[in-house]
Parts: C-alpha cells; structure tokens; sequence
C-alpha cells in the first residue's frame, strides 16, 4: 500500500515540532514540504517521518526531524543568505535549507554520500544547492564569508577555519563533545573579531572527522 507522505509530513510537523516550540513558519512550511524520506535508503523510507534519527549507511545518519528543525529555526534563514554546511549525509538538511530560498555549500567527507546526496537534491529541483566532496574541517574558503554555518557532525572544539569563514554578523550552529558522547548544541555569532557563543541543548551527533 502506498503511504500517504504529505499526510505523515504534517503529522510530523502537528505533533513532534510544534509541541517541542518549533515557531517559524518558514521552517514548519519547510518541514511539511521536503521529501524527507527520498533521502533516506529505501528499506528506511516507512519510518522517515519517525521522531528518530536514521542510518543512511557507512556509519552515518539522518538527523530526527526535530533537531533538523530546531538548528535551521536558530539560524534565522532567509532568502538569498548563503550558508555552509559541514557534514551534508544524505543531504536533507541541504534541501532544508535551499527551499527556505538559502543558497547552499554542503561538505561531505565521504564521497559516496557526497554523490548520493548531490543526486537527490538535483533529483528534487534544488539547484540552490552545490555539493562537494571534502574536509569540513578546513570549510570552503572560496567561497566564503557565508551568512551562516551549520556543522551536522560533532568536533571535540570549533574549528577555527570555521570561524575565520563567518561573516561580520554571522551565525554559527554546532555540536561540540567527546565522540560517542552527549555534547552540547551551541549558537555563535560573530561581531567584528568577537565571538559570543550560546549554550542550547544537549545533543548526539557522529564525530567530525579530520582527514
């Protein structure tokens, strides 16, 4: 029998984001709207809307839709904003991103995600969206500054080549922790050389790999 996605996309958003205080209704509209589950394996496509993160192989996952949500709410996009991303996976994050009108630079250090999820964004109309196979570790220096950066991948401190990429202004959502451990979500922004960071909440991303 089919599934009914439209139908479990907004149950996703009605009963998981909004109790939890998700608020924008550019990020709702988004949520309701992006085929979570053509970015996940096929086996996994009954359970994309699940309040659970999911493997998408090679050791790697897609993040619960809340957190998802909740990291795209705290970064304010908003069109035309050109944003990093450091761990693009299966690259629902990206598309997140890119139907809220954000011009989109995904890094994904392993290459057969890196072509999975390039092929997926394309597949789905997101042209706004440029994927490329690297060290997040070391950002994408030609392209930046960027309006913002989001780090779907936990480094044990904040990459300092990370930092130097953000714009006067600028926002930055990251995980930060031991790997295999809780670690915490934090907020920076950027103001002149200065840097303020926000604790949010407690999160369990994979490890940012350095290689």
């Amino acid at each position: 029998m089919t599934k009914n996605y439209e139908s479990l996309r907004n149950d996703m958003v009605d009963y998981q984001l909004v109790p939890r205080g998700i608020k924008s209704l550019l990020v709702l509209d988004a949520m309701r709207s992006v085929p979570r589950h053509l970015f996940v394996p096929e086996s996994m496509q009954g359970n994309a809307y699940a309040d659970s993160p999911l493997p998408i192989g090679l050791g790697q996952t897609i993040s619960q839709p809340y957190i998802v949500a909740y990291m795209t709410e705290q970064l304010e996009p908003a069109h035309g904003m050109k944003v990093l991303e450091i761990g693009t996976g299966s690259g629902y994050q990206a598309a997140v991103l890119a139907y809220l009108g954000c011009d989109v630079y995904t890094i994904e250090l392993l290459e057969e995600h890196a072509d999975n999820a390039g092929r997926i964004l394309a597949a789905c109309g997101f042209d706004n969206v440029k994927v490329k196979h690297g060290n997040g570790y070391t950002g994408w220096p030609d392209e930046a500054p960027f309006d913002a950066i989001i780090i779907t991948a936990a480094p044990d401190s904040i990459p300092t080549a990370l930092i130097a990429q953000l714009k006067d202004n600028g926002r930055m959502i990251i995980p930060v922790g031991e790997v295999h451990a809780v670690q915490s979500l934090k907020l920076l922004t950027k103001v002149g050389e200065a840097i303020t960071a926000e604790e949010l909440i407690l999160v369990r991303f994979v490890p940012m790999v350095d290689k």
